[in-house]
Parts: structure tokens; sequence; C-alpha cells
């Protein structure tokens, strides 16, 4: 059920980030969540698209050095203390969470997160039997 994130290696310099978006702009691809990393000289570019299999050809296309992650996606109640309850499901069932961010979009009562760990299949039944709704590649069309 995992969810494809591009991670996309970038040279930190003014411009970079406005290209690769107006890069995928021009050829229709919607952004759903990003994340960007920086070091002194590079970054680290995480995105969630519509469309992941274009969005890596035109990339790659132009140059970039890009890599498909799965990741997790998680339906969270937009209330105080819900993320933290997500988080304990990890904590609980030692999963190392070796990053997280949001989606771009919410609903009037959710956020989503992106979670990637090492082992997705065991993250997700922990999530899943602590009553948590995963989030799937046919929702983030949806957003």
């Amino acid at each position: 059920m995992a969810i494809k994130q591009l991670t996309v290696f970038v040279e930190n310099k003014q411009g970079t980030v406005v290209s690769i978006t107006d890069t995928l702009s021009r050829h229709n691809i919607n952004l759903r969540a990003l994340s960007i990393a920086e070091t002194q000289d590079f970054g680290i570019l995480r995105l969630i698209v519509d469309d992941e299999k274009s969005a890596e050809k035109i990339l790659a296309d132009e140059g970039y050095l890009i890599k498909i992650t799965d990741v997790i996606g998680v339906k969270i109640s937009d209330k105080p203390g819900k993320l933290s309850e997500a988080l304990k499901v990890f904590d609980e069932n030692k999963i190392n969470i070796e990053y997280l961010y949001a989606f771009m979009a919410r609903t009037e009562k959710h956020a989503y997160v992106v979670v990637r760990v090492e082992d997705n299949d065991t993250a997700e039944n922990a999530l899943a039997n602590a009553g948590f709704k995963l989030v799937t590649e046919a929702d983030v069309l949806k957003l």
C-alpha cells in the first residue's frame, strides 16, 4: 500500500527548486507533498506527485539524479496530540522513522503525513492495527 516518492538530488543554489517545480508544471505534473533538506552544497528534494513515472522521466531527461522510494501515507485527525499517537505506534513496535513530512493539502478534519521507515509492511500493519487509515496512491490522486 506504499506510495511512491521521488527523491531528487539538487545543487544548493538559488533557482534550483523553482526550476524543478516549473518543469513539472509545464508537463502538468501536480505536486501533492514536498520536503527539502539541505547541506551546504547539495539538497534532497522529496516529492509526492500525481504521476511519478512521468515526473521521473521528465526530471531525468533534464539531468537530475532521481530515486523512487516507497513511503507510507497516514491519515491523522487534525486535533492536538493525534500525530503523537501515530508516532507512538512506531515507537511501541520498535520501528525507526527515517523522516516524515506533511502533504500540501489537508481536509477539513484530517492531515496527511508521509513517513519513511525501513520496513513499510510492518509499519503499515502496526498503524492499521492501531486504527489509523493509510493513504493509498488512489487517495493521492484525489487530493
